[in-house]
């Protein structure tokens, strides 16, 4: 169960949507911890579209684990079909995500507990499980969740469209020490917690994977989207920073 972090999960997803290559706000964030980078730049056509089924984004990148799929990770949005094995998921960004359902599968409706009649046609839902590509398999389904109160620390998602421009844009406060595909990956409650987090500020495609940092912070990888692709959380799971 992960009633403490369900607070946090933003009904719908549809908040910080912009359309691709739109204008959005910069906003500086502040830690502690870590230095913080924040620039302007809309520039080069994004690469992290939805992967080909099979392994996420980056999958088969040499020295790191961070970078293997299928792993915990989940995604937010409205149910469009509903069939005996699953239904089908389409975010705010119009990606289109199946879900599989299994007798292993939790429902919740708000914060009670629910049965999988729940899920029925234009419900908003929000879905943890081990995701691999469009496919996630579903742990945990919460049909109407409650809104999001976590805070941004700048920008909006740019959704995904084929030929369009994404962003180099960085807001918030970056890892000193981040490169892509280090990290371990993380499962169980804390990808979950993670992952309803990041969600809950930058809702639109699909969270493919968590990874724990050196320094006890994260990086959620968010594919379907033009940006943000990299999240950052604290050891909290506050979001302090995002980037391409």
């Amino acid at each position: 169960m992960f009633s403490s972090k369900r607070s946090k999960v933003i009904t719908g997803g549809v908040a910080a949507i912009v359309i691709a290559g739109g204008a959005y706000g910069i906003v500086t964030a502040t830690s502690s911890s870590s230095s913080t980078t924040t620039t302007t730049a809309s520039s080069s056509a994004s690469g992290h579209a939805f992967p080909a089924a099979g392994g996420g984004f980056g999958a088969g990148g040499s020295g790191s684990n961070a970078r293997s799929a299928p792993a915990a990770g989940g995604s937010i949005g409205t149910v469009s079909s509903v069939s005996t094995s699953g239904f089908t998921l389409t975010t705010a960004g119009s990606q289109k995500v199946t879900i599989k359902e299994a007798s292993s599968t939790t429902y919740e409706q708000g914060t009670s507990p629910a049965s999988a009649s729940a899920v029925t046609n234009g419900a908003p839902v929000l879905v943890l499980g081990t995701v691999d590509s469009t496919t996630i398999t579903a742990t945990q389904v919460i049909v109407n969740p409650p809104a999001s109160s976590e805070s941004s620390p700048g920008g909006k998602v740019i959704v995904y469209a084929k030929g369009t421009k994404g962003s180099t844009e960085k807001v918030g406060t970056i890892p000193s020490d981040y490169s892509q595909g280090s990290g371990t990956l993380a499962s169980g409650t804390t990808a979950d917690q993670a992952t309803e987090a990041a969600l809950g500020v930058y809702a639109g495609g699909v969270i493919d994977r968590v990874v724990e940092l050196s320094n006890g912070d994260y990086e959620v990888h968010n594919i379907g989207v033009n940006w943000p692709h990299h999240i950052f959380e604290n050891a909290d799971f506050q979001v302090i920073g995002a980037s391409d």
